[in-house]
């Protein structure tokens, strides 16, 4: 193909993902809008409430500056960083609450979550605001056809060096949970009972985030690599609706289990709120563990 032909093959491609990112997030939006409005306009709001909408509406507002260049392209790389926080910040408070609200757990969980805020930020200062590190290029290809393209003046290793931390402490916060899960089952094990649901649900999730970050961070680096016009447009379709969809439904998806769910009341330091076990006899090891397993309102 000539170099005009190749252009307009790439332009093709860029604007049929840009479609199909649109279309997903919306119709993702469409289908939790009815759970939302029953789980979070119509109740009382807790730290939980405000950390899913944050997700929720500025991972959508993220996600439709996508395609856009120049100055939204720097807001749309800064937007994927503090989308990125935004979902490490729901995990360290679902893992205190695992936890049993342990102070110590929290504080060390937010000392090692500080250098990894620093790090994003100064991976967004040197990588991508510096006009000597990456420069964005109007490309006239016909009066009537024109995009914009994003030169890149460092190499990869620097986004590869600097994701390396970010994992380790995407690991840390699963091995966590999983140490949380191991836990509970062999206290359960020891009473003969089953598994608390919410506790189970809640290791998964962080399980099923750690392996979406991963695969993103992976992602990220090949998108450094010379690949074709339909293997970076794939990636990057990934990229941009798989983290803005999965995390905000695995907030709503615990709140749904927690609705459905018969329980018993019980009253906890910060508020009434609703067991995630329903034993068929109310035994007094029963009540013990439920009152100790979760606020619901703290960690959903």
């Amino acid at each position: 193909m000539s170099e005009l032909e190749e252009s307009l093959y790439a332009l093709q491609w860029n604007n049929n993902m840009s479609v199909a990112v649109i279309t997903m997030i919306s119709y993702e939006y469409i289908l939790q809008l009815e759970k939302e409005v029953k789980f979070v306009w119509e109740r009382q709001w807790s730290v939980m409430t405000y950390l899913y909408l944050a997700v929720r509406y500025f991972g959508i507002l993220v996600v439709m500056f996508c395609a856009i260049c120049d100055g939204i392209f720097l807001f749309m790389q800064w937007g994927f960083s503090v989308y990125s926080c935004l979902t490490k910040v729901i995990l360290i408070w679902r893992l205190y609450a695992l936890y049993n609200q342990s102070k110590p757990i929290l504080y060390v969980l937010l000392g090692l979550f500080i250098p990894i805020v620093a790090l994003y930020i100064a991976v967004d200062v040197f990588l991508w605001s510096r006009p000597s590190a990456i420069s964005t290029q109007e490309v006239i290809l016909t009066p009537n056809i024109k995009y914009c393209t994003a030169f890149f003046h460092i190499g990869p290793m620097l986004a590869i060096y600097t994701s390396i931390p970010v994992i380790c402490y995407d690991i840390l916060l699963v091995v966590l949970a999983i140490a949380a899960l191991g836990k509970h089952l062999k206290e359960r094990k020891e009473l003969q009972m089953k598994p608390n649901t919410y506790i189970v649900l809640i290791v998964r999730y962080h399980v099923i985030y750690f392996v979406l970050n991963l695969a993103v961070q992976i992602f990220s680096a090949i998108l450094w690599a010379n690949l074709s016009t339909e293997v970076m447009n794939i990636v990057l379709l990934f990229s941009d609706t798989a983290p803005f969809i999965i995390v905000p439904r695995l907030i709503i998806d615990i709140w749904e289990t927690h609705a459905n769910d018969s329980c018993v009341h019980v009253s906890t330091t910060f508020q009434d709120c609703v067991c995630w076990t329903s034993p068929p006899p109310l035994e007094e090891h029963d009540l013990e563990v439920c009152i100790e397993s979760i606020d619901a309102d703290n960690i959903s």
